[in-house]
């Protein structure tokens, strides 16, 4: 078989990482290092690392996260009184395998968005499928489906995703049917999939908020029992910190 061959053979099979590698060390003569055991696994490593970037870059631009960032970049000064533990567990991603919950809350400008994005982040290098959504916007989303008759297919579309990120939940007044929404989502995925919600308003203000019993209970009921809560406190971070948009 000559050069050319394989590296058409490479080719046709996808195995771009393997080829570019391949190509590296033949044409500069770099093969001849390798006795032919690490050459194998070198090519095979530089193939597993190939794939392994394109599905974290595919699970990342189908995620749509709102900032770019990670668990070394969240601030554990001590105003914040941030659970650095619980944080680092976390990251660990084992609640996503034993479809727990998370629920960040906070003042406006706490950080929440930023550490629901670098959890979300942290999943999706564990190979994790993630959606992110402000609240607002999948609401609005899930009304428009409701309307046009696509609102099932949408429901399946994100029951598919291990995580779902609502964000800003609370944030705008909460109608009737966006309730009955939230309610259905979080029934669909309870002991299925995990969910992070990260409000303004701790859950025991979410009766007021919901500002219907029956719902609220209900809506609880499939969020706090088997969720992690972090509560962040301190001054808003935009003061401090220029995030980087995702």
């Amino acid at each position: 078989m000559t050069y050319e061959t394989t590296l058409e053979k490479m080719q046709q099979m996808k195995l771009t990482g393997m080829l570019r590698a391949f190509k590296q060390t033949t044409e500069t003569n770099f093969a001849h290092n390798y006795s032919t055991d690490e050459l194998i696994a070198y090519l095979i490593d530089t193939e597993w690392e190939d794939r392994y970037n394109r599905k974290l870059n595919r699970l990342m631009n189908n995620a749509r996260f709102r900032y770019r960032a990670s668990i070394e970049l969240i601030d554990f000064s001590q105003s914040r009184e941030l659970d650095k533990n619980l944080l680092l567990r976390l990251s660990g991603c084992e609640w996503l395998r034993k479809t727990e919950n998370v629920l960040i809350t906070g003042a406006t400008g706490t950080g929440k968005s930023f550490i629901a994005s670098a959890l979300g982040h942290q999943a999706c290098a564990e190979g994790f499928q993630v959606l992110y959504f402000n609240s607002l916007k999948l609401f609005s989303k899930l009304k428009f489906a409701k309307a046009d008759g696509t609102y099932d297919k949408e429901l399946k579309k994100i029951s598919k995703h291990n995580l779902l990120i609502l964000d800003d939940f609370g944030l705008h007044p909460i109608d009737e049917q966006s309730k009955l929404i939230l309610l259905e989502l979080l029934e669909d995925r309870y002991g299925e999939s995990s969910t992070l919600i990260a409000s303004q308003f701790p859950s025991h203000k979410w009766y007021e908020m919901i500002d219907n019993p029956t719902v609220a209970d209900a809506i609880l009921d499939r969020i706090i029992h088997n969720a992690h809560q972090i509560l962040l406190k301190g001054e808003s971070m935009r003061k401090t910190i220029k995030y980087n948009s995702g």
